[in-house]
């Protein structure tokens, strides 16, 4: 039985390009990065080498680049790094965890979406548990953040706003640009005089979902190319496997890092690398895939984006005319190329993906890490949608290897399962 794969939101296949350079440093380049010797220094200069290559291409300095065991955990120094600065280490110039307003003795703050990554939204919730406010932002029925929310809820104990660039289970994306203005427009206001250190918030987004097809920039003219400094984010987090890279290797972009000036902790200690800011032995394979992988991404860009949203048009308008009831959510928001997440009203989600499954097409009802959940899906359920909505909805990502023969023979499968 032929296996078609539409679940590329989860995961990707890794390119051949990338599994050849993957290969390569598996078998040459054993060296512990730490070491003063040839090999480990040959280790190292693979490190740097691909270091510069991921900051190239979204136009950052080559130390603001840390590399980290995956996604979630690059979302978890981001929200826990600067909580943990804040907590323990604030210099002169910012206030301590319990900082004293007036007569009050008041929790610092942090801001999230409420349709998150479970990385971001477990850990907000770990930290609410620990003494912070988590301030949670609603979304409309297309799954776009409130921003006017957003405006109210920034006050001066605010040290953190973290909003994903696109949703991993609509593709919905996010304004921003928008939202890095207000935060700049209300740090302006915070920090009237020049301000030798970063103020706070810090914004944060996780990108996993969205750097393969999105330049990293705002509206308006550009530099040529991508220029990181332009999205007025202070910390962005990059996945290796989202973009036909190896699993197991994350990175996270911190704005203006250095020793003395940048403010987060680390959350795993050790041997201080990665700048002090993520202890243990780097994995060299991993991190010049991921590397490559970044530089596929970057060339492919244009052509796959547009070639992916006409895959993607032609399988909903096929899908219509098998179930004219079929519904794509957020249908009015602007989306990523490659996600559809469809209702199949009248149908049950789970039902359908198993029966898919068995004739051979994979697809998801979500987010990959909440698979195994009986529970309906929460960014559906932020957006409004009803239960009997969210229990028949499923996703269909595509990617670099879907074809439209493979369409073709999905859309024959599916129409036979449900007629």
């Amino acid at each position: 039985m032929r296996r078609i794969y539409f679940d590329y939101a989860a995961s990707t296949p890794v390119d051949p390009e990338v599994l050849k350079e993957i290969n390569s440093n598996l078998r040459n380049n054993f060296g512990n990065p730490g070491s003063l010797h040839y090999f480990g220094q040959t280790a190292m200069a693979t490190v740097d080498k691909s270091r510069e290559a991921i900051a190239k291409a979204i136009g950052a300095e080559f130390r603001e680049i840390v590399f980290t065991g995956s996604a979630t955990e690059a979302n978890n120094m981001a929200l826990r790094g600067a909580v943990k600065f804040f907590s323990v280490n604030a210099p002169a110039g910012y206030f301590p965890r319990q900082a004293v307003f007036g007569r009050k003795t008041l929790p610092l703050r942090i801001i999230v979406s409420s349709i998150e990554h479970e990385s971001i939204l477990e850990t907000a919730r770990d930290l609410g548990k620990e003494g912070i406010e988590v301030i949670y932002l609603p979304v409309d029925k297309n799954g776009v953040v409130d921003l006017k929310k957003l405006e109210k809820s920034l006050n001066e104990r605010t040290i953190l706003v973290s909003v994903m660039y696109a949703n991993n289970e609509t593709g919905v994306i996010q304004p921003i640009a928008e939202i890095a203005e207000i935060i700049k427009k209300f740090k302006e206001k915070k920090y009237p005089k020049p301000c030798t250190l970063n103020p706070t918030p810090y914004f944060h987004t996780d990108a996993v979902q969205a750097f393969q097809f999105l330049d990293c920039l705002p509206a308006g003219d550009v530099p040529k190319g991508h220029d990181i400094n332009n999205v007025g984010v202070d910390l962005m987090t990059l996945s290796a496997h989202k973009i036909y890279g190896p699993k197991g290797i994350g990175a996270l972009y911190v704005r203006n890092l250095q020793p003395t000036t940048y403010n987060l902790q680390p959350i795993i200690t050790g041997g201080k690398q990665e700048f002090g800011l993520r202890s243990g032995t780097e994995n060299i394979a991993a991190i010049a895939g991921f590397a490559k992988a970044i530089e596929l991404a970057d060339k492919k860009r244009q052509k796959e984006k547009k070639r992916i949203f006409l895959l993607s048009q032609y399988f909903f308008k096929e899908i219509k005319k098998i179930v004219p009831s079929a519904q794509l959510n957020a249908a009015q928001a602007e989306r990523l190329p490659n996600i559809l997440n469809i209702n199949f009203i009248g149908y049950d989600a789970e039902s359908l993906l198993i029966k898919f499954d068995l004739n051979g097409i994979a697809v998801s009802r979500g987010s990959a890490c909440m698979t195994r959940s009986s529970q309906s899906s929460y960014v559906l359920k932020e957006m409004g949608l009803s239960e009997d909505q969210q229990r028949s909805s499923l996703r269909f990502s595509f990617g670099r290897f879907t074809t439209g023969e493979e369409m073709s023979i999905a859309l024959k499968i599916i129409k036979k399962i449900l007629k």
